[in-house]
């Protein structure tokens, strides 16, 4: 049985609230729950096509990261807490986040070398809060992949077309960087990535 939703709780509360094996997500902004939309065939293709490119490289040269099935970041600024849809954690600073081991919680910055988050119809949440939070927490990288073009044109420019912004933090500011269509990308985490942005806005539609 899926548990009724609190009106407004801690991260703590929403911690030993969240219901297990519901199908549904779920995360916590500023003390309100919040369910995430279902991710469409393709958005999920996409968050697996980067977590699949991101192990390879992992392994091809033997670097000290690990991509975790799921888990949570809190934040350092309210009663938040947000469900990445791929992030890569680092072996070596793991430890500076205490609650990991038991809880899969991620409490410092340092334990992250990139987040990624697959754009849905809430765009907002990554352009705007997510970005925020994630710059606050010091995450070195970050990824916001729009496969469709749905972010605002402040965001991905005029006329809207889809966009991968790559967040790099530098002196404790997100610095921007957008690759589209055939544009080879350029991630400080990957910098070996043989990768364009089209082909991971279409790798939703591959089937080899």
């Amino acid at each position: 049985m899926i548990q009724a939703i609190p009106k407004t709780v801690t991260f703590d509360e929403f911690i030993a609230w969240y219901p297990e094996g519901s199908g549904c997500h779920y995360e916590l902004h500023n003390g309100e729950i919040v369910e995430m939309p279902k991710p469409t065939g393709k958005h999920s293709r996409v968050a697996g096509f980067i977590t699949v490119k991101a192990g390879i490289e992992i392994e091809r040269l033997k670097l000290p990261y690990f991509i975790p099935k799921e888990c949570v970041i809190k934040s350092i600024r309210d009663e938040s807490g947000y469900e990445p849809d791929v992030i890569v954690l680092d072996e070596r600073t793991i430890a500076d986040s205490p609650r990991w081991e038991k809880e899969s919680i991620i409490t410092q910055g340092s334990s992250v070398r990139l987040v990624v988050e697959v754009v849905s119809t809430n765009w907002s949440d990554d352009y705007a809060l997510k970005l925020e939070e994630y710059e606050a927490l010091g995450i070195s990288e970050y990824w916001i992949i729009d496969y469709l073009g749905l972010g605002g044109r402040r965001f991905i420019g005029n006329p809207k077309q889809p966009t991968l912004s790559i967040y790099q933090l530098v002196e404790g500011e997100y610095q921007v960087s957008q690759f589209r269509e055939n544009q080879p990308i350029k991630s400080p985490t990957f910098p070996e990535f043989n990768l364009t942005a089209s082909e991971i806005f279409q790798a939703g539609q591959r089937i080899n």
